[in-house]
């Protein structure tokens, strides 16, 4: 694949993956763009397209990483106490990151690729982008503003964790859809985003390791080099992400990415319809 379109790949998904606008929605539609702009430039099977996007999103998972590096410090720390016999508030918000993660994982791993080939059209990512944006616009203005990850108990984590699974239809967003359970159940903007993030790191490192073992059975070293550029480049773009979302969560609503969104799906269903 040409280098310029590795490069958009990776800047689209490393802006998209944190914001609640659906990075996978966008995925689709930049491989729609580079079908409609240049069809013999695309010589990728739907399951190779499919590992490529899985790479990019390895990329963004680095950049999480390393943004919440203190936060998952404190996390196996309080894992340590816990397994000392201690009460520790991190070391149970640990322990409700593998409870939340449950249901993706094992959703995503038996229906990897027929989701792939049967829910990446752009009928799917716009209808999407307009009912999760409307359902994330009714959490943020019903949502309480009272709640922070300390307070979190195992059965909130689980409803989060649940309605991650709906992440895996293109268009409804990953960050969106949890973002949007923590606001219902009354936690604060900017804590519903961290969440949200913590959440993210297991999966991906689900989805990355799918692509790897893709990558190793089908011996193709052209695929991996790309995959390993746009994991550098999607890295980058991802850290900047989500700098700037958790400063602006911190004095501001959700009400311009539910804009966008909407914006977004209704002019695809024009392209599409009209």
């Amino acid at each position: 694949m040409p280098l310029l379109y590795i490069l958009v790949l990776a800047v689209v998904q490393g802006i998209t993956e944190f914001l609640p606008i659906s990075s996978s929605g966008h995925l689709v539609l930049t491989w729609e763009a580079f079908g409609a702009l240049d069809p013999a430039a695309l010589v990728y099977s739907d399951a190779e397209r499919l590992d490529l996007d899985i790479a990019v999103h390895v990329g963004t998972l680095l950049a999480v990483l390393c943004y919440l590096a203190r936060d998952l410090a404190g996390l196996l720390a309080g894992l340590g106490r816990l397994a000392g016999g201690r009460d520790d508030p991190r070391g149970r918000l640990a322990l409700y990151l593998v409870a939340g993660t449950l249901p993706v994982v094992v959703v995503g791993f038996l229906a990897k690729d027929w989701i792939g080939l049967n829910l990446r059209g752009i009928a799917v990512v716009a209808w999407a982008n307009i009912a999760f944006a409307l359902l994330l616009w009714l959490s943020d203005r019903l949502g309480l503003l009272i709640q922070r990850l300390e307070h979190m108990s195992l059965g909130q984590a689980m409803v989060i964790g649940a309605a991650q699974v709906l992440a895996l239809i293109p268009g409804t967003s990953r960050a969106g859809i949890t973002m949007t359970a923590a606001r219902f159940l009354g936690f604060e903007r900017a804590e519903a985003a961290r969440f949200s993030l913590l959440l993210a790191i297991p999966a991906i490192a689900g989805a990355g390791l799918l692509v790897g073992r893709d990558l190793y059975e089908s011996g193709n070293l052209s695929l991996g080099l790309d995959a390993l550029i746009a994991v550098g480049l999607s890295f980058a773009t991802a850290l900047v992400a989500i700098v700037v979302m958790m400063r602006w969560l911190q004095r501001a609503s959700f009400l311009p990415f539910v804009i966008y969104r909407l914006l977004l799906g209704a002019g695809l269903l024009a392209l599409l319809y009209v």
